[in-house]
């Protein structure tokens, strides 16, 4: 009877864990939703969002962090919070951040947009908002399995005062940056993402229906690409870069299924393979086809194939714009005035022009350190403040010793000497002729252009005027 139970016992204990295999590890989100703005409209959707999200992640086996219409600081202090959780629970944990709220690329960065900021020009954004890139440095600080960031956050820019910040968001490359990380935005680089007109914008809406399909993450934002874009008539598709090395899904495989190893990547295929791919099927079904895939080549051959089509053109449009964020996104990484001037030769009259122009304009009157390090070193210049500029001598004169009177009139300073480059010279001053000897008198004293200020001399030099600031170091200035 004790075998019966205890084999019984083992049974349900072995479908309990094959039901669950995610939840083996640590799963840790952060969900933020920000519609509350103080100096722009309210946006009616993230809010909704965020509580949405916050409901399919807690399904999924998450230990879920809401918050809503946070500031700066305590943005910033939440992401900290966060990251710290993460480290308690250890390296096996999967941290997840979903973001819904306005987003904004300025200078080639991305910035999450806290609820008080009020900027009047570009340069307000990185004093008052929050940096992707610090939100991604931060988590990847702590230990973890993998980091997921999902970005509904690529609406219009609402700030009317911020006329040459690019549309939507710049790249973010997650192949670049640390193993184990999932990126998505809610649409593609420097495109905007719509609100939406129901409950949910369309990006969560996909999220909500593709996540709960127990496939890999990689096959769910596939089929959130494919939904945004037939919900948006085209006009919004999802983007997602990856660099993980482990399968992961949201919801767990049932037990008896095989959960399939992550898919190697495979090999690219050229524009005349898709061609022949594409060739014969009706424009939705390849529409459809090129979405999922989302890659350059398949986004060609379909524009080529139905050039003269609506989805033809949006394509075209998607290819275009990719390639112009591509190469924008290698100019800001490389940050050279030749790399801006390059990108302007391309794309003359883009939205990033006046951003590409006011960089390079930076840097072509930055100093270039490097070649002022890798110049020969010069022997020190010669104090020409040291000496009077009227009659210093070509060749250096020889020191002559002069007796100095001991009758000499009361007050008179003692000789200077001075030390210029090592080589000693003595300045003497001559005794004054017998015949002005007076039992009183004021003290005379002799300009010989010497200037010992701590400023800036004047050309032709100001002598006898220590520490006025008008005599320096160099003659000339």
């Amino acid at each position: 009877m004790s075998r019966r139970l205890l084999a019984s016992l083992l049974v349900s204990a072995a479908v309990l864990l094959g039901a669950c295999p995610a939840l083996a590890e640590s799963r840790l989100a952060l969900v933020i939703g920000q519609s509350a703005y103080k100096s722009v409209p309210v946006l009616p959707n993230p809010a909704n969002d965020a509580k949405a999200m916050t409901q399919l992640l807690t399904d999924s086996g998450f230990q879920v962090v809401s918050a809503s219409d946070l500031s700066q600081t305590e943005l910033r202090a939440k992401v900290s919070e966060f990251a710290g959780e993460v480290a308690a629970k250890g390296a096996d944990t999967v941290a997840l951040v979903f973001y819904a709220g306005h987003g904004l690329q300025v200078d080639g960065e991305n910035f999450l947009v806290p609820t008080d900021v009020d900027p009047k020009r570009e340069a307000d954004i990185p004093i008052q908002a929050v940096r992707l890139n610090d939100v991604l440095n931060t988590l990847n600080s702590v230990p973890s399995k993998m980091r997921i960031l999902l970005l509904d956050a690529c609406r219009n820019n609402p700030f009317p005062e911020l006329k040459s910040a690019g549309h939507g968001l710049a790249i973010v490359d997650a192949k670049t940056g640390a193993p184990g990380t999932f990126l998505s935005f809610s649409t593609s680089p420097g495109a905007e993402a719509e609100d939406g007109d129901g409950s949910n914008s369309p990006y969560t809406t996909a999220l909500l229906a593709a996540a709960k399909q127990a496939a890999p993450i990689e096959e769910t934002f596939k089929r959130v690409r494919v939904a945004v874009n037939k919900a948006t008539d085209g006009r919004q598709t999802p983007w997602d870069s990856s660099s993980l090395t482990e399968d992961f899904r949201f919801v767990s495989v049932p037990a008896g299924t095989d959960a399939a190893a992550p898919k190697l990547a495979s090999t690219r295929r050229t524009v005349e393979e898709w061609k022949l791919d594409l060739q014969g099927k009706p424009v939705e079904t390849a529409n459809e086809i090129i979405v999922a895939d989302g890659t350059d080549e398949a986004y060609e051959a379909f524009a080529a194939l139905h050039a003269s089509t609506p989805r033809g053109l949006q394509a075209r449009d998607w290819l275009d714009r990719h390639r112009r964020m591509v190469a924008w996104n290698n100019a800001v990484l490389i940050n050279t005035a030749a790399g801006y001037r390059a990108f302007l030769a391309q794309y003359p009259g883009s939205d990033l022009t006046a951003t590409a122009r006011r960089l390079e304009e930076r840097l072509r009157n930055r100093p270039n350190t490097a070649l002022a390090l890798a110049a020969p070193v010069s022997v020190p210049a010669t104090n020409a403040a040291l000496t009077c500029p009227c009659n210093a001598p070509s060749q250096r004169a020889p020191i002559k010793r002069v007796d100095i009177p001991a009758k000499k009139r009361a007050g008179t300073p003692p000789p200077r000497r001075r030390v210029v480059e090592e080589e000693e010279v003595v300045v003497v001053r001559r005794p004054p002729p017998r015949e002005v000897y007076e039992p009183a008198g004021p003290p005379v004293s002799i300009g010989i252009g010497i200037g010992i200020g701590g400023g800036y001399g004047r050309p032709g030099g100001y002598g006898g005027r220590g520490g006025d600031g008008w005599t320096g170091r160099r003659s000339g200035y």
